[in-house]
This record gives C-alpha cells, structure tokens and sequence, in this order.
C-alpha cells in the first residue's frame, strides 16, 4: 500500500511538471532559449588588437618628437632700455617754484624676454620671429641638449615678423625635418615645440585649425596657419610640425585676452619663411615689390556713400607723388579690381599680390573711374623698409 501510495505522487508530480512546460512553452515561446551563432556583422572582444605605426596613429608621437624636438632651442633677449625721470622736490611750493629748472636723471631698466627658435641648417642658420630679438641688446641661444651658444643676427623681418640667427659653434648640429606647409589639410594632427614661460622645452598637440588666416593685425604680410595646440608665452619663434616630425609652421602668435592659450594660435607657414629665409641669407633683408599707393576694401556702404559703380575691388585713397601708380595715371577715387587680369578681393590680396613679384616686373592694372573701365600699365618698384 505504502509503495502505490508513492508511484501514485510520482505519476501526479510528473504529470504537473510536464503541465507547466507545456503552458509555458505555449505562452511564452521567447523564454525558451536555444543555441544562437554570432552574426557576422556583430564585433566580439576577443578579436585581437590591430598595432598601428607610432608616427601615423593616436597611440603615440613620441618618434616626431625625437625627429624635430632636438633641432628646437631656447631664446633668452635682453634689451637695455634707458628711462629718463624729472627730479622733484618734496615741498610743493619748491617744486612749484623751481621744478622747471631741475634737472633730469637717467636710470637703466633691464627688460628680458623669452623666445623659442628652430635649426634649419647643419651649418647653423636657424629661424624665429622678429618680435622675439626685436632691440635685443644681447641674445642668448640655449639647444635641446643644454648647451649654451652665442648667436649672430643674420637679418630681420618686421614685415612678415621672420628673423634669421646664425650659431657660432663647432658643434654638430641636427636640423629640423622640413616638410610643405601648402599640402597640410584642416584637421591634420600637429605638435607645438618651443620654450613657454621659460619652463624648458615643451611639446603640445592638436588640429590644424584653419590655414590661410589674414587680416588679423599681428603682422602687415599674413597667411597664418590656425591651430589649437596650445601655444603661450615663450613658444614664439618655436616649430610647429606635423605628425612625421617635419616643420611646417614658425609659431608666432595667440589670440588671448588674459595671455594664457585659448586654443587660438597662429603659424607663420614653412613655405613663406623659407623664401623670406633666403632673402635675408643673401641680401641682409627683403626685397618686395611696391606701386605706392594706399586702398581700402570697397564695400557695399563705401559704394553707396561715393557713387561707385561697383562693389568690390579696392579704393584708391592716396597716390604717390613720382611713385609707380602716379607715373601710370592712377588718380584717388579709382577702383582697382585686377592686375595683370588676376582678380583681387580685397587691399590685402593686392599688397602681397605685388610685394609677392619682384621690382621691375610690367603690372597691368584693371579698374573702374566713375562709370568708365580702364586699364593702365606700370612697373613695380621695390617696396620701402618699414619698422613695425
């Protein structure tokens, strides 16, 4: 009795369960699980790391480094400035009386600046800005090594704000990689080298930001390369290059309220140092080309407030006398919109177009006098120096 009464609550137990599989497989069909492949579209993680080249990837850029770091030095100036200062006495009804016949005193200030700067050649001709040895009375190169050199002024920029160093020294000298800042694209990866606040050498990264950038006051000949690795105080003069370690850029400047990098900077472009290189190796400074005569941009208010018959172009504002423009009957109120058939946007696009041809060269100058076109012939002649 006692083991029928055991297989008759096997049989129900057995009975129930298969029951309950039954609803559950007809109910809820989704809770069944059976063996799925993996889809091909689908990543796993143990598929194995791919290694990509150093110098082409974001795992390091530690070999463009060890290419251009060494080539990039320290710039230490200082310049002498003398101050002069009215003696005066402390009781004002003295001061008042006699402080116009007292004499003045003179005292010396020692002012110090901080710059960067890049070897270009074995034989020791190295770039930076003019602003960085700019009145400097005495310049002090320190290289990547720690070595100190003594330094010679080669030749001086204040227009496009290049200078030109020569070390003396027997020392083997490494330069820079140089690469074509013309095929660097928006987006290419970049690394700011120089010497910012004085702390030792420094390598920051980041984008090509913009290329091409004009008309922002820093110097009168502009077409800065934009980037956002973070150049401050210090890193002027100092070597932008690219992801290969090959210098495409003289660092020259930030766009800053407070003075600290907010991912604004400029670059001189390599291909417009280099030429301004060359001039100041062989001739002491730059020659360029000029037609004497002062523009502004037309604009669509500036055509309705004179008359113009046009809206684009530059206004000629002054000629001068005996200059280029003067000789070929360029007169004040003429618009100029081409040279030698080649459209120009604005006064900037004019000024480098002409400074870029040497003196000599024949322009034809197309424009607009009142309602009527003309096209008027001239020589360039060379471009007066300016201090800036």
């Amino acid at each position: 009795m006692r083991m029928q009464r055991l297989l008759s609550l096997l049989l129900t137990a057995l009975t129930a369960g298969l029951a309950g599989a039954i609803v559950v497989l007809f109910l809820m069909p989704e809770r069944i699980l059976t063996p799925q492949t993996p889809s091909p579209s689908k990543t796993t993680t143990n598929q194995p790391s791919i290694e990509l080249p150093r110098e082409s990837g974001p795992v390091s850029y530690a070999d463009a480094v060890d290419r251009a770091a060494p080539s990039v030095v320290n710039i230490f100036s200082t310049k002498i400035t003398t101050e002069s200062q009215a003696m005066r006495f402390k009781d004002p009804i003295l001061q008042h009386l006699f402080g116009s016949i007292l004499p003045e005193k003179t005292r010396q200030r020692l002012d110090t600046s901080l710059g960067s700067g890049v070897i270009i050649s074995e034989d020791g001709y190295m770039l930076t800005n003019h602003h960085v040895i700019d009145g400097a009375d005495e310049i002090k190169v320190v290289l990547a090594n720690g070595q100190s050199v003594s330094v010679s002024v080669v030749g001086s920029d204040a227009e496009s704000d290049v200078a030109v160093l020569k070390i003396n020294s027997d020392e083997p000298l490494q330069p820079i990689p140089v690469g074509h800042s013309s095929t660097q694209q928006v987006g290419d990866v970049v690394l700011a080298i120089g010497n910012p606040f004085g702390v030792g050498q420094t390598v920051t990264m980041g984008i090509i930001s913009a290329t091409g950038r004009s008309r922002l006051g820093i110097s009168t000949f502009e077409n800065f390369i934009q980037t956002d690795a973070a150049i401050n105080p210090g890193n002027s003069g100092g070597a932008l290059v690219n992801g290969h370690g090959e210098l495409i850029g003289i660092n020259t400047a930030i766009f800053s309220r407070t003075g600290g990098s907010h991912g604004i900077g400029f670059a001189i472009p390599f291909d417009l140092a280099q030429g301004i290189m060359q001039q100041l190796i062989s001739t002491g400074h730059v020659v360029r080309g000029w037609i004497g005569i002062q523009g502004q941009d037309v604009s669509k208010k500036l055509a309705e407030a004179f008359g113009l018959h046009i809206e684009d172009g530059v206004l000629v504002t002054g000629v001068l006398e005996n200059g280029p423009a003067s000789k070929a009957g360029l007169r004040p109120g003429d618009v100029i919109t081409s040279i030698n058939e080649i459209q120009l946007n604005n006064s900037q696009d004019l000024m480098q177009h002409i400074a870029g041809m040497p003196p000599g060269t024949e322009l034809m100058i197309g424009g607009w006098r009142g309602s009527d076109a003309f096209s008027l012939k001239t020589v360039s002649g060379e471009r007066p120096a300016f201090d800036k």
